[in-house]
């Protein structure tokens, strides 16, 4: 009987123990799910899309909020690689990226609000707020945009000339070719078919 309750007791054990694994597990599962950006940006679009009224233009400003984050912070690591002047760049955009993130508090606070008339009155601040944060993103971009340099309308240009001469000279060349193999074709070197010589017509000045 004690050999028995031993072995039960000793199931429990591993259950219990598998079960609270199991649980620890996927509770870290959830965690890194919820922090990972990519997540996180998909279910806010998804939210701002089927989301109306006031509460919807919320998540909307939130969504274009996080994409100029998202832009600005793609530009400054394209700086920090060495491929543009680096400059004070990183230290401006970690100003830049506190008070969006500031702001983005502000915005999921007013997601929260339950009168949407008070919502609706808060807006218009709301969204010259994210426009300033924009403005700022796209200046920054533009300083990298500026330093990467090599790249303008007039190179594109002379660039889409060249190509088109080497295309013509390739068409001249692939024409030259084949009247060549035409020549070569048709010349004397070219085995003709003889024609078959026509049979004898019968004798038919004897007929009886």
């Amino acid at each position: 009987m004690d050999v028995i309750f031993g072995v039960l007791l000793a199931l429990m054990i591993i259950v219990a123990v598998s079960l609270t694994t199991v649980f620890l597990v996927v509770r870290a599962i959830a965690k890194r799910i919820r922090r990972s950006p990519a997540i996180g940006g998909a279910v806010l679009r998804t939210r701002a899309r089927v989301a109306t009224g006031p509460r919807g233009k919320v998540l909307r400003l939130r969504v274009r909020l996080r994409e100029t984050l998202e832009s600005g912070r793609a530009a400054v690591a394209l700086a920090a690689s060495g491929t543009a002047p680096r400059g004070e760049l990183s230290r401006l955009f970690r100003r830049i990226e506190h008070e969006g993130e500031a702001l983005d508090l502000q915005l999921r606070l007013m997601e929260s609000e339950p009168d949407a008339a008070v919502l609706a009155e808060e807006l218009p601040a709301a969204g010259r707020r994210v426009d300033q944060v924009a403005d700022l993103v796209h200046r920054l971009r533009a300083s990298v945009g500026a330093g990467l340099g090599g790249v303008s309308d007039d190179a594109l240009t002379a660039l889409r000339a060249e190509v088109d001469r080497e295309v013509v000279a390739l068409h001249a060349g692939v024409g030259e070719l084949r009247t060549l193999n035409a020549h070569d074709a048709s010349g004397p070197g070219r085995i003709t078919p003889r024609t078959a010589a026509p049979a004898p017509a019968p004798n038919r000045g004897n007929r009886p």
